[in-house]
């Protein structure tokens, strides 16, 4: 096993399981690609060929032995097909789940808990730098601030002189009288967010509130699915 998938044992991880996965991950992995997690099932009963989730910094891949562990099927999804992430922790181990942007939810169980954990993590740090790409600042207003003051200055100079020579009480008074009648008043919306205004952080947000009220029962399946779709329509 090679050394950088020696860190994925920390949390309870099949050994087997990691290395048969490490084995093949070279051949799947994209140039600048990076393995940031591996999550690996735990059933109550012994799971010979256990499904595993692997998170890196450009996609998920769900990952499902078959033919007894001879052969393996991946499905990836990309971090910009993603809408939303959940966990749900039960008494056996817990449930990691995603949605992406087409209305389609992938799920795997009995992930243990720490596990579950750090890929939600994982994932909430993916979708966050999706959503927030790093822009510089560009500090200006130091600069332009003498300059205003040294025009104003200079323009206060020019009227003193032209009052001297023309009608002084007259002309000046006029303009300073329509400035200060037309100072805009701040106004500020009052009253509930629409959905459209919220950001999909603020949606997704939302979404795990409805997603708590249905496994509390304090909603029906049907109300969760309306609230669901309406919500994906805006992420």
């Amino acid at each position: 096993m090679k050394e950088q998938f020696k860190k994925f044992l920390n949390e309870e991880q099949d050994p087997k399981a990691i290395e048969k996965i490490t084995s093949k991950l070279t051949d799947l992995l994209m140039k600048g690609e990076e393995v940031g997690y591996i999550a690996v099932q735990k059933k109550p009963a012994i799971t010979v060929f256990p499904d595993s989730i692997v998170l890196t910094n450009k996609r998920i891949i769900i990952c499902k032995p078959k033919n007894l562990g001879l052969s393996m099927d991946f499905t990836d999804y990309t971090w910009d097909d993603i809408a939303s992430t959940f966990v749900k922790e039960n008494i056996l181990g817990s449930e990691f789940s995603f949605g992406t942007k087409t209305d389609l939810a992938v799920s795997i169980d009995y992930i243990p808990k720490i596990q579950a954990r750090k890929i939600y993590t994982y994932a909430k740090e993916q979708l966050d730098l999706l959503k927030n790409p790093v822009s510089a600042a560009a500090p200006v207003q130091e600069t332009i601030e003498p300059e205003y003051e040294e025009e104003t200055e200079e323009e206060v100079e020019e009227v003193e002189t032209e009052e001297v020579t023309s009608f002084a009480e007259i002309l000046p008074s006029a303009p300073a009288f329509t400035e200060t009648t037309y100072e805009p008043l701040p106004t500020q919306p009052a009253g509930e967010r629409k959905l459209s205004d919220l950001s999909k952080e603020e949606l997704f947000d939302k979404l795990q509130n409805y997603k708590k009220l249905l496994d509390n029962g304090l909603i029906m399946q049907g109300e969760y699915d309306t609230y669901k779709k309406e919500i994906l329509s805006y992420m």
